[in-house]
């Protein structure tokens, strides 16, 4: 019962909007400003790498989300009124065991896709180690990536998973919500401007992804490990010149990018082979209710809760 869990907080309308509103508002302004400018993102993000290196402009990027996963938290604290606990996971405490086994589990096959990749393609990459600068780099994104990861989870899956089901007393709008605004928040992202809409489906399949990852396991651990494996590990191993992250990293990708089978293999055949593995891991059953089923009205919670003077 991960969405009830919001019923230990003091509830509201209201309370469920302004951060979500807040942020979509950052995001519209952000693409709105990115598709009316007279130069390219791509080139943008060259220009100012040129002027102040990767590792800050890196920095800038991540800040924005890195105060906003602590907006959400102090959120959830001062005006839900709510343990983070409660906003995190449907079990007495965060299960950190889960975090960890996703986080290696995806950093893992990160990594032995992309050295198949490698093997297979060597005239796409070339090797961009510099230790001087890939040690700067490892701090930064080990100290911020999984910030910024933790950000997107609580605030799509955690604030407005809850909020909405509890809003709309079932799961799949909350999932099908979460899932595509999680989605269209990357437009702005200059794989967008170089690959074109297609991508959408990488972004999107991604976001429903963590989604059933959130309600199959009534929690958000297993979501925080892998998107923090996602980001970090890329962040670390390869970059190109047309990606949101441009670092320092071991490999850099130089093919043309084309959009093509590679964005649909992850969304329906990596993804379902990770939730299987999950599912017979966590021994996870009755996939209908736990995704389509209602959501308990706060009377009925606390009538079957054993948390129920926990209640705000």
């Amino acid at each position: 019962m991960y969405i009830e869990q919001g019923y230990k907080g003091s509830i509201g309308l209201w309370k469920y909007l302004v951060l979500p509103v807040g942020f979509i508002a950052f995001m519209v302004l952000n693409y709105i400003t990115t598709i009316n400018s007279p130069v390219s993102v791509e080139d943008a993000m060259q220009q100012i790498i040129d002027q102040f290196g990767s590792n800050l402009v890196l920095i800038i990027l991540l800040a924005p989300l890195v105060v906003g996963f602590f907006v959400v938290l102090g959120w959830t604290l001062l005006v839900h009124q709510q343990s983070i606990t409660s906003l995190t996971t449907s079990r007495k405490r965060i299960d950190c065991k889960r975090i960890l086994l996703a986080f290696g589990l995806w950093s893992v096959a990160t990594i032995v896709l992309t050295g198949v990749d490698i093997y297979f393609s060597p005239e796409n990459y070339v090797l961009n180690f510099n230790l001087s600068k890939f040690i700067p780099l490892a701090i930064i994104a080990i100290l911020l990536i999984p910030l910024q990861t933790s950000f997107e989870e609580y605030l799509f899956r955690g604030h407005m998973m809850q909020g909405i089901g509890l809003i709309a007393k079932n799961k799949w709008v909350p999932l099908v919500i979460t899932s595509s605004l999680f989605g269209l928040m990357h437009l702005a992202n200059p794989e967008v401007e170089k690959l074109g809409l297609g991508i959408m489906i990488y972004y999107i399949g991604t976001g429903f992804f963590l989604g059933i990852l959130t309600l199959m396991d009534e929690g958000l651990e297993l979501a925080l490990g892998f998107h923090a494996a996602n980001n970090l590990i890329t962040a670390l191993l390869v970059t190109a010149d047309w990606t949101a992250f441009q670092t320092n990293s071991i490999f850099k990708d130089i093919s043309e990018p084309v959009l093509g089978w590679d964005v649909l293999i992850p969304v329906f055949v990596v993804y379902p082979i990770l939730l299987f593995i999950f599912s017979k891991k966590y021994g996870w059953k009755n996939w209908n209710e736990r995704l389509f089923g209602k959501v308990l009205t706060k009377e009925e919670y606390v009538a079957i809760s054993d948390g129920a003077s926990d209640l705000a």
